[in-house]
């Protein structure tokens, strides 16, 4: 049986890294950008929680674990490429 939640959490993390992306690209300041990946993530778990039957608390912490998820797939991804970059350079 699929799992809505772990679907659901985890397609959540690359569509909240493109709408970080995107409120990057109208002038949010990049300072802000962990802050609205965690907003994000919150608002879509506790979304997916009134289609499930799970309780408020544990879509909390959901939303904390998908706002942070994507924050870490960002900073990774992006000290990956530098990482990349520099050793090219040398």
């Amino acid at each position: 049986m699929i799992d809505l939640e772990l679907i659901g959490g985890v397609s959540a993390i690359p569509i909240i890294l493109g709408l970080v992306q995107l409120a990057k690209m109208f002038g949010l300041k990049e300072k802000y950008a962990p802050l609205l990946a965690v907003v994000l993530g919150e608002l879509f778990s506790l979304g997916l929680h009134f289609y499930s039957d799970q309780t408020w608390y544990t879509a909390v912490i959901g939303g904390l674990v998908i706002g942070l998820s994507a924050i870490g797939l960002y900073s990774g991804t992006r000290e990956t490429v530098q990482a990349f970059r520099k050793t090219k350079e040398c």
